[in-house]
């Protein structure tokens, strides 16, 4: 009497692959650029409070920020780079202004968000009068690095 013996099939036969992450998905890359961009406007913010002044080459590392997760996570869309120039100008901006808010709450004693929220307008102004023609070039950096990054780094 034979027995007919067959080995299992290798579990790769069998089980179904895992699903691959989401890429090329537009709106999760909006998603992703923005959480980068609130991300990158508390830590340039505890940048300029632990140094007490504006450092313009981490526009440069906020706007690759964005657009390294606008593009890793939405893929190529037209879209994408755009807004994430946007987004970095924005966040660099934000950043700046946060940064003056925990400077000037340590020195007042007084809670940070009492600031941003009271004192918006002196807020402004301490910016205004702080910015400089380097201000606004790491603007304009910070965002061209999000453009750049965000086309090169999408498949």
């Amino acid at each position: 009497m034979s027995q007919n013996f067959q080995p299992p099939a290798p579990a790769s036969y069998t089980e179904a692959p895992a699903p691959a992450p989401a890429r090329g998905n537009v709106g999760l890359g909006i998603v992703a650029a923005v959480v980068a961009a609130l991300v990158a406007i508390g830590v340039y913010g505890a940048i300029i409070k632990g140094t007490e002044r504006e450092i313009g080459y981490a526009a440069v590392g906020v706007g690759a920020l964005i657009g390294f997760a606008a593009g890793k996570v939405g893929g190529r869309n037209a879209v994408l780079p755009v807004l994430g120039a946007l987004l970095s100008v924005v966040a660099v901006l934000a950043g700046q202004m946060f940064g003056l808010a925990l400077i000037a709450a340590d020195a007042l004693d007084v809670s940070a968000v009492d600031i941003l929220l009271e004192d918006t307008s002196a807020l402004i102004e301490a910016w205004k009068t702080d910015a400089n023609p380097l201000t606004y070039l790491f603007l304009a950096i910070g965002g061209y690095a999000a453009f750049q990054v965000s086309r090169k780094i999408a498949d």
